[in-house]
C-alpha cells in the first residue's frame, strides 16, 4: 500500500490523499488550497495533480468544506468518471457548496478581464476560473450517497465506513480497512 499526499501537507488546506493498494487506487477529499496570497498559485499547480485521474477508482469524502471538495469539478474536468462517496448531508450542501465556488471563480476572471487595462495587462494574463458553474453542475451526477455505520466493499480488499464526526452537517471520519497485501491494515481520516 502506498500513501501520497498531494495537498493537506504541511497546512491544512487543500486536502487530497491518494491511497494505492493492489489494483486500486482511490483519493480521500479533492480540496481546494485557501488562503494567503499563495493559495491561487498552489491551486493552478495543483490543476493536474500529479497523478492520472482517470485511473482513480473512486473518491471518499470526509465533508463539503471546499479545502475539502473544491477541486472535485478539476477532477471531473480532466477525465474523473468514477463515484465520490459522502454522506447525504454532505451531498446537499455540495449542491450549493460548488457551483456557489464555481459562480465566484466566475464573476472574478470576469472583474480581472475588464480591469486588465488598468493593470496593463491583456487577456493572457487574466486568470480564468479552476472551473465553470457548468463543470460543478455536472460533477454533482458523480455524488453517490453512504449513510453513517454502512459498510462498503468499494473494491477487492478495500473496505469502507463513515463515521459521524460533528465538525459540520454531514461531516464523517472515514475508517478504511485494505486487506490484499499480507495483514489487513485500517487507515483512519478526519
Amino acid at each position: 500500500m502506498r500513501l501520497g499526499f498531494f495537498g493537506a501537507a504541511g497546512e491544512v488546506t487543500g486536502s487530497c490523499t491518494l491511497v494505492e493498494t493492489g489494483d486500486t487506487r482511490f483519493l480521500v477529499d479533492c480540496g481546494m488550497f485557501q488562503g494567503g496570497p499563495e493559495a491561487r498559485s498552489k491551486n493552478l499547480r495543483a490543476l493536474n495533480f500529479g497523478f492520472d485521474v482517470r485511473k482513480i477508482d473512486f473518491v471518499l469524502l470526509t465533508h463539503a468544506h471546499i479545502d475539502h471538495s473544491g477541486l472535485l469539478p478539476r477532477l471531473a474536468v480532466l477525465g474523473y468518471k468514477g463515484p465520490i462517496y459522502a454522506t447525504p448531508a454532505t451531498i446537499d450542501l455540495l449542491e450549493v457548496l460548488l457551483p456557489d465556488s464555481a459562480h465566484i471563480q466566475e464573476k472574478e476572471a470576469e472583474w480581472q478581464l475588464r480591469h486588465r487595462h488598468r493593470r496593463g495587462k491583456d487577456e493572457r494574463g487574466v486568470p480564468a476560473p479552476l472551473y465553470t458553474v457548468a463543470q460543478a453542475l455536472a460533477t454533482l451526477d458523480l455524488l453517490r450517497p453512504v449513510a453513517y455505520g454502512e459498510a462498503l466493499q468499494l473494491a477487492d480488499g478495500v473496505n469502507v465506513r463513515f463515521h459521524d464526526a460533528g465538525h459540520i452537517l454531514g461531516s464523517a471520519w472515514l475508517e478504511v480497512t485494505v486487506t490484499g497485501e499480507g495483514r489487513p491494515r485500517k487507515l483512519v481520516f478526519s
